[in-house]
């Protein structure tokens, strides 16, 4: 190639990069002129929970954007997106030499190019092999939770509204494990932001699948704890596309919010498409977007992710990462621990994540009919149901207390680890008016480097439950340095060798609900 035809060609790539159209959010650094009134937009269960929550109705994160400022930037771009109230700022379609331009006026605070993408948290199916196989999966996703205490008091989630991010929810419109919703009017609204119409019974089956492990009914069997809940169903993710963009999450969070969701599902995350681990630290925009929403008294339900066999990446993703969101660990529903495929917290900044945890196998509804699916997806919304029961249960309860409160319920509080969290909330923490006293289950002796656990044999196992005995190390700050579990019933006693911590360092042994702690000291 001559060096005339390289200087052109090469002139050639250099325009045609810097004219090429990318997305960008524009942020602006006021709402000039914007004018907001909360009885006309909010929904009358919006207005009801932030007076919950002791959030001002005309907060300025709530006014719509500044009509002058983004009639100046559609003059300078070919088209635009989504407005966000939250984060006041537009998305644009725009090369590099339009972005200079728009970073030139002096309302624009800063211009960020769109480079997040997301995936629905995977998840695989197996068909069902036999009647009893079906009862087993099903039965333990509700008992896991202490579902059935729930029941005869008539909590069902009633006048709890949900609403559930996902890819779609075909059939839904259709399936009888749905009519219920259906034919009470439940389905209170529906959008689809991928496309930017209503319509979102298409596409992906994963939300229908998610839906039923909140409220679906098959065959006079529940699937999930809040059949009687309202719901809002918004479509956030591309089927055509591997990955959809955080510009969904973002407009769906607000327009829940606008339609008085109490509880927002979210079975997906962004990870190492787009992420580093140390990226993992609550600072995405979707988790200041979670954390907003908590703000403004919605409870965030995120699963934690299905990384935990891979090599390259095994944590959890975004928004799972917020502080204010519950994030959801998957538990195996025949060793009741840690399924093999649940993420792993803590957070890149080392914040305990996940926060609670549920069944990672299930039975769910899906184009097929009933199927057993695996994925913390399908933890999260079991979950999501149990908060909808633990609200309408306690209905003055804020956002606060309902999340610390299903935090407490979990069966290892205060005991925590990063692969359960506290553990698998429980209905008798709700249920039960007087709380048992819990009896020491193990005896803790130090002998220099050398701590001896010894199981006090007199105590009664009860039926059906797992004798694991969970110990972790910590730092003085918190952070895990050490964390594991046995069965008891292989080994009466366990010896844990300090000479690899430090003085200061935690050790807490958890057993039937007794947690017994030490500071190293030497």
């Amino acid at each position: 190639m001559n060096l005339k035809l390289l200087l052109f060609v090469s002139y050639l790539l250099l325009n045609l990069n810097l004219f090429s159209q990318e997305k960008y959010w524009v942020f602006f650094t006021d709402k000039k002129g914007s004018q907001f009134n909360p009885y006309e937009y909010f929904d009358a269960k919006a207005i009801e929970r932030r007076l919950k929550n002791h959030y001002p109705l005309d907060d300025i994160s709530d006014y719509p954007l500044s009509s002058e400022y983004l009639t100046k930037i559609s003059e300078k771009v070919d088209s635009s997106g989504f407005e966000s109230r939250w984060f006041n700022a537009v998305v644009v379609w725009a090369d590099s030499y339009q972005i200079r331009e728009i970073e030139q006026f002096n309302f624009v605070k800063k211009t960020q190019k769109l480079e997040y993408v997301s995936s629905l948290a995977n998840f695989k199916t197996k068909e069902l092999s036999s009647i009893s196989n079906f009862r087993n999966i099903r039965n333990k996703q509700i008992s896991s939770l202490e579902g059935q205490l729930f029941e005869p008091i008539g909590i069902n989630g009633k006048g709890v509204r949900i609403a559930i991010f996902d890819g779609g929810f075909p059939n839904v419109d259709k399936d009888s494990a749905f009519s219920h919703i259906r034919e009470q009017k439940r389905i209170k609204a529906t959008y689809d932001f991928t496309k930017n119409k209503e319509n979102v019974y298409y596409s992906n089956t994963h939300g229908t699948m998610v839906l039923s492990n909140i409220a679906g009914i098959y065959k006079n069997n529940k699937l999930g704890l809040a059949t009687q809940s309202e719901f809002l169903l918004a479509k956030t993710e591309v089927l055509a596309e591997p990955f959809a963009e955080e510009e969904y999450w973002l407009a769906a969070v607000e327009w829940a919010d606008k339609n008085g969701a109490d509880i927002i599902n979210s079975s997906l995350g962004y990870t190492h498409q787009r992420y580093f681990r140390e990226q993992m630290d609550g600072t995405s925009l979707v988790a200041k977007a979670g954390n907003i929403a908590f703000e403004k008294g919605m409870l965030v339900v995120n699963a934690a992710g299905n990384e935990g066999e891979q090599k390259f990446w095994k944590y959890i993703g975004t928004p799972a990462d917020a502080a204010n969101v519950l994030s959801v660990g998957g538990i195996d529903p025949y060793t009741d621990y840690h399924i093999s495929f649940s993420s792993y917290g803590p957070t890149a900044d080392g914040r305990m994540k996940p926060n609670v945890s549920a069944m990672g196998q299930t039975i769910a509804i899906s184009k097929n009919g009933a199927e057993i699916v695996f994925g913390t997806s399908f933890a999260s919304p079991l979950v999501a149901g149990f908060a909808a029961c633990v609200l309408q249960m306690n209905p003055t309860y804020t956002v606060q207390q309902l999340f610390e409160s299903i935090q407490k319920s979990a069966h290892l509080y205060p005991y925590y680890d990063y692969a359960h969290g506290y553990g698998v909330p429980k209905a008798s923490y709700f249920t039960q008016k007087t709380k048992a006293s819990t009896l020491a289950s193990f005896i803790l002796s130090v002998n220099e480097n050398t701590i001896t656990i010894k199981i006090l044999e007199h105590l009664p196992n009860v039926i059906g439950q797992k004798n694991y005995l969970y110990y972790h190390i910590s730092r003085p700050d918190g952070f895990l340095k050490d964390y594991s579990l046995i069965d008891v019933y292989q080994q009466k006693a366990l010896e844990i060798d300090l000479t690899k911590y430090r003085k200061g360092d935690i050790v807490r042994v958890f057993y039937k609900g007794y947690l017994k702690e030490y500071e190293i000291k030497n």
